[in-house]
């Protein structure tokens, strides 16, 4: 008999840790995400660790600002951004409180809740693509500014919560540099991903922006 992932839920603890530690940790947990429309689960595939003040590809390098509030903790909370106007993107708080730190989700697979997915996600070819880049993973969770800030362990069915779910083993873990991240943050290697899974993501370096000649 085979067996199948472990529904313990994670604990705060697992998130107050260095998010060095948590990233790749997270690999192979299983995100559930809850809403009126029902339920849907994702086995998580790739993932981006951002440093806060130490990184300066994090949105809190410079510090604590109203958008970037949620990054200083406490752990266990979402921080969810708008970006290029039309996505949203979903992290997880890491780290002690008052160090600014969190783990962008890249990748997932959906086990759970696939039709409701697809309703969201018309434009993918197929279930691999469902939640194959961190925007549309967000859009396959219905995921928003209205989720920004919440507590992964509030009650016993909170919108977002992760379970134990089913870790790869480690020499299945690869890491490498965090997708369009540029400048003195381009060559960190924080970007985990279990290796040969088909619903990562590319990997695509830093494009600097061109401006068009007057």
């Amino acid at each position: 008999m085979t067996k199948g992932p472990d529904r313990t839920p994670l604990t705060r603890d697992f998130f107050d840790r260095s998010v060095l530690e948590v990233a790749p940790d997270l690999l192979g947990r299983t995100l559930v995400r809850r809403s009126d429309e029902g339920t849907i689960e994702m086995r998580l595939t790739e993932v981006e660790a951002y440093a806060g003040e130490a990184d300066p590809g994090s949105h809190a390098f410079r510090g604590r600002t109203a958008r970037n509030s949620v990054m200083f903790g406490p752990p266990g909370h979402t921080y969810v951004y708008f970006t290029y106007g039309m996505w949203h993107c979903l992290n997880l708080v890491c780290g002690p409180e008052g160090h600014a730190s969190g783990v962008l989700l890249r990748a997932g697979e959906i086990n759970v809740g696939a039709a409701l997915a697809r309703d969201r996600r018309v434009s993918a070819r197929n279930d691999k693509e469902l939640a194959k880049g961190p925007a549309r993973l967000a859009t396959a969770l219905d995921v928003d500014r209205t989720l920004n800030g919440s507590d992964l362990f509030t009650g016993p069915t909170p919108a977002l919560s992760v379970l134990h779910g089913t870790p790869p083993p480690r020499d299945q873990v690869r890491s490498g540099p965090r997708t369009g991240v540029g400048g003195d943050g381009a060559h960190q290697p924080w970007r985990f991903w279990i290796e040969n899974d088909p619903t990562v993501s590319p990997y695509r370096a830093h494009a600097p922006r061109r401006r068009r000649p007057k």
